[in-house]
């Protein structure tokens, strides 16, 4: 395989981590923040180090990765795609691990760990799960987002994925902002 065609399948794999990225602030955020989010924009990549490995079907990025698109922005100490080639890529998962950071404007989200399961639908943040949007803040151990049900749990510090800290005291809490009324 030439240089060119080996660095393609890893840069369209990264293209459509985005996807799933706003996807996920779609269903945390309200709606005006990602609405207008353009997934076709182009997509950068920084990080210390890309594996593509055609065997395993997986593309792995270490050391600070950030990924941004249209203002649109995924940090992560590692992130990994796993996909299939059957003569066209075919995302299955994404995984970021370590120190996760999603923003887009004033939304900011955190978390231990993420995992984008694309067949699936379900989009998972894990390990002391933080959203942030000015003063609005809701904090978790665990949240699932069903994109297909338009459905978004959360709960508290227990029940991480092993290896992974789950944070917090148990319980999902959350501060929110009330609108000023005239009397």
């Amino acid at each position: 395989m030439n240089i060119m065609a080996s660095l393609k399948k890893p840069a369209m794999i990264v293209a459509a981590s985005f996807v799933g990225t706003a996807a996920l602030l779609s269903i945390a955020a309200p709606a005006q923040v990602i609405r207008n989010h353009n997934t076709n924009a182009p997509v950068g990549v920084d990080a210390g180090r890309l594996e593509a490995s055609d065997r395993d079907d997986r593309v792995v990025m270490s050391g600070g990765v950030t990924i941004t698109q249209a203002g649109l922005t995924l940090n992560a100490a590692r992130l990994t795609a796993a996909y299939t080639d059957n003569g066209k890529i075919d995302v299955n998962r994404f995984d970021a691990v370590g120190g996760v950071v999603i923003t887009k404007d004033d939304l900011r989200a955190t978390s231990n760990a993420a995992i984008y399961d694309v067949d699936s639908a379900l989009i998972t943040l894990i390990g002391d799960v933080n959203l942030k949007q000015g003063s609005n803040r809701l904090s978790g151990g665990r949240m699932i987002i069903d994109l297909k049900s338009d459905r978004t749990s959360i709960s508290g510090g227990a029940g991480a994925a092993p290896g992974i800290s789950g944070g917090g005291n148990g319980r999902v809490t959350g501060t929110f902002t009330v609108p000023q009324r005239k009397n």
